[in-house]
């Protein structure tokens, strides 16, 4: 796929209902979105419902790293499009909750560039490469409620090293 068919794919509502709801069910069940993507950002909404809620009438930390890794795992993805085959896999989740989210939450990733560089040294090297990006979640009146760090490890599959 191009790069610009898939992020069509990306920013198009029904499209990536389907996908959520086809390969990523809990993201569907939760009502997470992607506002918009460009290969350089990536927006994710979180709406803080019954299904994405804990006891305590905050939205659950799950339901947080679920909208932060879907925020990077696009911008990998992107980044991925027209490239020889590449694994990528989550090694790791670091996440600080600095504020108490009762509202819809918006997850932003502007780290398109630095993934797209790990990717391209993990097909020019062969080696593995870990890259830890940032997603900033942030309540309706701009309010930093969470940080998430996704640590992403990029593989080169077989013949695709140059």
């Amino acid at each position: 796929m191009t790069r610009s068919t898939f992020l069509r794919f990306a920013n198009s509502s029904w499209r990536m209902r389907f996908f959520l709801f086809w390969k990523l069910p809990a993201a569907w069940f939760m009502g997470i979105s992607v506002r918009s993507c460009d290969g350089r950002e990536a927006v994710v909404a979180l709406p803080y419902r019954w299904r994405s809620q804990n006891p305590f009438r905050s939205t659950y930390f799950a339901a947080q790293c679920a909208a932060a890794e879907l925020s990077t795992g696009l911008l990998a993805l992107t980044a991925l499009q027209e490239r020889p085959p590449v694994s990528m896999l989550v090694v790791k989740i670091e996440a600080e909750f600095i504020k108490k989210a009762s509202g819809t939450l918006l997850f932003t990733c502007n780290d398109g560039d630095a993934l797209e560089n790990a990717i391209q040294k993990a097909l020019e090297t062969g080696e593995p490469q870990v890259f830890t990006a940032l997603s900033t979640g942030r309540l309706p009146d701009g309010a930093e409620a969470a940080r998430v760090r996704i640590s992403w490890s990029f593989k080169a599959k077989g013949d695709g090293v140059k």
